[in-house]
């Protein structure tokens, strides 16, 4: 279990964001607490994904503000997982290394195995990892960001192009990794999926959070018709 952390419980307060005159995000208030994962619906286009890139740091709210724990949000505490994520021209392993630099030499190495030995991969270490499968590469990803030790770790979609057994050995990954402590908020178009991780969901339509409660309440009791139509399968306007 990692120590007592310091960026949790994130909130947002009337957080908004806009490309040019286009608001993708508007009025966004949400207090996220330590736990089980937080899982992040909506239908393509809600602002999921840049919902994660403020609260993780890579993007600045043009209106409200956010705050991990007393402090600005910083992405020294945080990690984010894309759907497609970038590796580099190196080994597995050395990938891993990578997010190791405050360690010694040999303490990388020794720790860079470790993780990538939990995510399932130790025989893979010597391997390109550009020439790893999709389900490789974002388990390797995972192992990458879990090595920084973040307090709070962004999912953003990491199962969307996987088949069946590469998704159920990344949701096992993302559930140790929120089994030792860090704060899993997670992306996805899957319900499924949300049923399996979750604890709580925040639902997303066109910008705005239109719910945040316990995962069984969502799925069985919306409160909203938003939801209930996302949760029939239907469009929303």
């Amino acid at each position: 279990m990692r120590a007592p952390s310091t960026s949790l419980p994130l909130k947002l307060d009337r957080v908004g964001y806009a490309a040019g005159s286009v608001e993708i995000l508007k009025d966004v208030s949400l207090t996220l607490p330590s736990g089980p994962p937080t899982i992040v619906l909506g239908p393509n286009g809600a602002g999921k994904s840049v919902l994660l890139r403020l609260c993780h740091g890579l993007l600045t709210p043009t209106t409200g503000n956010i705050r991990a724990g007393n402090l600005p949000v910083s992405t020294e505490q945080t990690a984010l997982v894309f759907q497609r994520p970038v590796m580099l021209r190196r080994t597995a392993l050395a990938n891993v290394t990578y997010a190791l630099s405050r360690l010694s030499s040999q303490e990388r190495k020794t720790r860079a195995a470790e993780l990538l030995a939990r995510v399932g991969l130790p025989h893979l270490a010597k391997r390109p990892a550009r020439r790893l499968s999709g389900g490789e590469q974002q388990r390797v990803a995972l192992a990458r960001a879990w090595a920084r030790d973040p307090e709070i770790l962004f999912l953003d979609e990491p199962t969307a192009s996987l088949d069946p057994a590469a998704t159920h050995a990344v949701e096992d990954i993302v559930r140790e990794i929120a089994a030792s402590g860090v704060k899993i908020v997670m992306a996805t178009h899957d319900l499924g999926q949300a049923r399996r991780l979750a604890r709580d969901i925040v639902f997303l339509n066109r910008g705005r959070v239109v719910e945040h409660t316990p995962s069984e309440q969502f799925f069985t009791t919306p409160a909203s018709p938003e939801a209930a139509k996302f949760l029939r399968g239907e469009l929303l306007a």
